[in-house]
């Protein structure tokens, strides 16, 4: 694990080659963006995807820093929610950059979290057969997960992110100014995937988690702000590793997933609606994933609990009591878990944990095992 930051940014770079590309993370940088673009495609227009929420807080400044250095600017916005992963508003945006004249040597800027991330990304991959786009996440969530890796997608209605591309950014600029005014419970969420990163592959992180959560979670420049951009950095480097070696999910990277195998089928059974936010899925999945592997003998009990105790200490869900309206059965919670994109020949991938920072994948789950532990889970009051 590194030492904390100084109040420079912290460059963390994604090494692909020459799809090679930086995240650049500290306070105050959207008024950089600008001449980052231009140095990057000079004369470049840009099209800026948002939603409404965003656009109220951050559109006024992202324009303001292109135009700076005379890029010009269009700007889409969509409403804010899951609900905007959709084929209806995947088609809206793909056609308001056509109509924008936004060419194959031009950009699109996706400022916002997790799901303009993924919906802007993914029209960038197919219109005019590819387009470059800048992510400008503005979530924890969309800064240490969502905007690093390339992966793009809307959702079907039979399950999460099964409808997408690889297509990765050419730049990541993550102003952590951008979360001063982020909801808490917002906050909390994107806190879950700083949590897995410590706990599928990095014991030592997740004792310093486990000491200054209450750091990260501090608003404002002081110890908080510090605090904050070393556990976003840390989790950029983190999944820029992983990234590096395995970018399309042939091997490794396939441990980034973990809770989400679980978190998923629950986001699923509860419509993609607010009733239940991703990092809060993720959440309530890695508790699972952990209770799981304790149960088959993977790793002590305590030491699953301790995991699971600090998600829960940090205002996570944990348990099905936990989430609001309840859940199906745990054969519905089944069928959805079949759809997941990392089922291989009918047999659900998990990715499973022998401690604290020892995830690995598991494709041999028998599923009878699975539905017996959820009903069990689900059964808990």
């Amino acid at each position: 694990m590194t030492k904390p930051l100084r109040a420079d940014p912290a460059i963390v770079k994604v090494a692909l080659g020459p799809r090679s590309y930086d995240i650049v993370i500290g306070r105050g940088l959207i008024a950089s963006l600008g001449a980052r673009v231009a140095a990057l495609r000079p004369h470049a227009k840009a099209a800026v995807v948002t939603d409404e929420n965003v656009a109220s807080r951050h559109l006024v400044a992202v324009q303001a820093a292109l135009a700076d250095v005379g890029i010009a600017t269009s700007r889409v916005i969509v409403p804010p929610g899951e609900g905007s992963k959709s084929f209806r508003v995947f088609e809206q945006v793909c056609e308001a950059l056509i109509s924008a004249r936004i060419e194959r040597g031009d950009l699109v800027i996706a400022l916002g979290g997790g799901v303009i991330g993924d919906l802007a990304g993914f029209a960038a991959s197919v219109v005019r057969r590819g387009l470059d786009y800048v992510q400008v996440p503005t979530t924890l969530l969309a800064q240490v997960d969502s905007s690093v890796g390339g992966k793009t997608a809307i959702n079907s209605a039979q399950g999460k992110n099964l409808i997408g591309a690889f297509h990765q950014p050419i730049l990541v600029l993550a102003d952590t100014a951008t979360l001063d005014t982020l909801p808490a419970r917002e906050f909390r969420a994107g806190y879950a995937e700083v949590a897995k990163y410590a706990l599928l592959g990095d014991a030592a992180f997740f004792s310093w988690l486990e000491a200054h959560w209450r750091e990260v979670f501090a608003a404002g420049q002081a110890s908080g702000g510090l605090a904050r951009e070393h556990a976003i950095a840390v989790s950029c480097r983190a999944k820029a590793a992983i990234v590096a070696r395995d970018e399309r999910e042939t091997g490794e990277r396939a441990l980034l997933n973990l809770g989400h195998t679980f978190g998923h089928a629950l986001e699923a059974a509860c419509g993609f609606s607010d009733r239940l936010l991703h990092g809060e899925a993720v959440a309530a999945g890695m508790a699972l994933a952990f209770a799981f592997s304790a149960r088959q003998g993977l790793l002590p009990v305590a030491e699953a609990e301790r995991a699971i105790l600090h998600l829960a200490a940090v205002g996570l869900p944990t348990q099905a009591k936990d989430i609001p309206g309840g859940l199906p059965a745990a054969d519905r919670l089944m069928d959805l878990i079949a759809q997941d994109k990392k089922v291989k020949r009918g047999m659900p991938t998990f990715i499973l944990v022998r401690g604290i920072g020892a995830a690995y994948v598991e494709g041999g789950v028998d599923p009878d095992d699975v539905r017996a532990f959820l009903s069990e889970k689900l059964a808990e009051r």
